[in-house]
């Protein structure tokens, strides 16, 4: 997905990866309500996310079906990616070292580093 989702786009495209094809009125009942979010809110956020390209919109009858135009694992990727370069220079160890010297990685979380390292060293 070249041009980033807002938090609010995000909800939408993870309602859609968790299951689709879904309309506008699905949509607002799955994740509306608990936004504080209108259909008419939901079908904004709907229509920027076609015009991104991120979601598809296929006609229905009198309604329109979405689905998720762009895979989950990709564009969890790019978003870290985007994280990791503004916020610790595209560099990933000072990442993890400020949420460990801030005491946020737990120690099953020190573990799952530590096997994914030893996975990738071999």
């Amino acid at each position: 997905m070249a041009e980033r989702a807002s938090e609010s786009e995000m909800q939408v495209l993870n309602a859609l990866w968790d299951e689709a094809p879904l309309t506008a009125t699905d949509l607002a009942r799955r994740i509306g309500k608990a936004n504080g979010w209108t259909l008419a809110t939901v079908k904004t956020l709907i229509a920027r996310l076609v015009q991104k390209g991120a979601v598809t919109a296929e006609a229905d009858g009198r309604r329109y079906l979405y689905r998720p135009a762009v895979d989950r694992a990709e564009a969890m990727g790019e978003e870290s990616q985007r994280f990791v370069d503004r916020l610790f220079g595209g560099r990933v160890s000072p990442m993890i070292a400020h949420l460990a010297e801030r005491e946020a990685l737990t120690d099953a979380d020190i573990e799952e580093i530590e096997a994914l390292l030893r996975r990738l060293k071999s």
